[in-house]
């Protein structure tokens, strides 16, 4: 049987193997996240619910405080920090790669001077500073994304023309930006930014067509879990989305995604492991 290829992400504490598909496990301890919106938003909740996270299968815990649904107002940094840093100190103990899901360099450096490893950008560091903080740190991760336009007005109005092209060329700029102040490439992974301001329509084409923003040589990160756009194809509510994102996460690995950030860890990991005996059999 052909072995696969190492590929890694190297992180602040932990060097990634990216070869097989890494599990994401979502924590919002926010008030108003689409999904989960309050159900964490208390340390010791937080915490409960990443360590079960792990416990199915989680690879990576992503750890937010500012809900990026569309419409959803923003958080003030001190609020950000405040919510953040005291769930983030505890998890740094668990021993496992921790990703930030901000945009603000403030909170990015607070969160990287506490042990953070990865930074999941939805902006792609767009936002005053947040360059600056990432290049300075020796070493941390960084996960670029794609966005149109803003959470509070993205599907307002949503992109126009060639999707794939436009993805395509803003990752590669902002990933050549990156590397360009001193950040190796080996700690850059690129999220096409499912539902962060296109249609359903255009969301599925990343889909169907993902396997081209591999030629950009950076690991791919796909984030499908419970949204709207699986909502407009099944008529589902998104307390009922599980299933049909499970199906999502594998298909956007069967198309080259190297990590899935979700919601249900477990059930993912359950797909997967289908999805991998497959892979084993036919690569014999």
């Amino acid at each position: 049987m052909d072995s696969q290829p190492e590929v890694v992400w190297r992180t602040s504490r932990f060097s990634l193997n990216v070869s097989r598909p890494l599990i994401m496990g979502i924590v919002n301890v926010t008030p108003d996240s689409f999904s989960d919106g309050g159900r964490y938003s208390d340390v010791r909740s937080a915490v409960a619910h990443a360590e079960s996270l792990l416990k199915q299968g989680a690879d990576i815990l992503d750890l937010g405080a500012e809900s990026t649904r569309p419409g959803s107002p923003a958080v003030p940094v001190e609020q950000e920090l405040a919510r953040i840093l005291p769930v983030l100190q505890e998890l740094v103990r668990l021993q496992v790669p921790i990703s930030i899901d901000t945009y603000k360099a403030e909170v990015m450096r607070a969160s990287l001077d506490l042990g953070a490893d990865i930074i999941n950008d939805i902006w792609a560091l767009r936002q005053p500073g947040a360059l600056q903080a990432v290049s300075a740190h020796p070493d941390c991760g960084v996960c670029l994304m794609h966005m149109h336009k803003t959470p509070q007005d993205m599907q307002v109005e949503p992109m126009q023309g060639d999707v794939l092209q436009e993805v395509w060329v803003f990752l590669q700029q902002q990933a050549k930006q990156l590397e360009s102040a001193g950040v190796a490439a080996d700690r850059i992974v690129l999220d096409p930014g499912i539902g962060f301001g296109k249609t359903v329509e255009q969301n599925f084409l990343l889909l169907a067509k993902q396997a081209q923003l591999l030629t950009l040589g950076y690991p791919v990160l796909a984030g499908w879990s419970r949204k709207s756009s699986i909502g407009a194809v099944t008529g589902l509510e998104v307390e009922h989305r599980a299933t049909a994102s499970v199906v999502a996460a594998v298909l956007a690995v069967e198309h080259g995604a190297r990590i899935v950030r979700v919601h249900d860890v477990r059930a993912t990991a359950e797909g997967l492991k289908v999805w991998g005996a497959m892979q084993a059999a036919n690569a014999q």
